[in-house]
């Protein structure tokens, strides 16, 4: 298995597949099929290759039942997110984390709720180091 990368990396269609994934905890690819032919319309060979390359890339993750694969993903949507935003803060912001929370400041769209909320994680934070 692959070290797996940023989900900015991923494509369209290998996303959808991930996201379906997460939300089922685990899905064959025929479910996966199923789930997105609302959106869009995917030929079932479609949907399981771009399953086996997000195994082979160390995304998902499959055990056998009876004839059929079912698949789950290898991190929780939260782990995949996290991966990707320490690689946006590295590349766009050199790494330093207080210049994206000024530029959310500055910048950002907040109400005085959002503000609440990130005093509350601040000071949370701050406790746990403490601590």
């Amino acid at each position: 298995m692959k070290k797996t990368k940023s989900l900015d990396a991923l494509g369209p269609l290998q996303r959808t597949v991930l996201e379906t994934v997460w939300e089922c905890e685990e899905a064959s690819a025929h479910q996966v099929r199923e789930r997105s032919k609302h959106t869009r319309k995917l030929a079932y060979t479609t949907v399981l290759s771009a399953m086996q390359k997000l195994e082979k890339a160390g995304w998902l993750k499959h055990r056998a039942e009876g004839r059929m694969y079912i698949y789950s993903a290898t991190q929780t949507r939260d782990q995949a997110g996290a991966g990707s935003v320490r690689g946006f803060l590295k590349r766009v912001f050199g790494g330093d984390a207080r210049a994206v929370f000024q530029h959310l400041i500055r910048e950002g769209d907040l109400t005085e709720d959002d503000l609440q909320e990130m005093r509350k994680m601040i000071e949370d934070k701050k406790a746990e180091v403490q601590s």
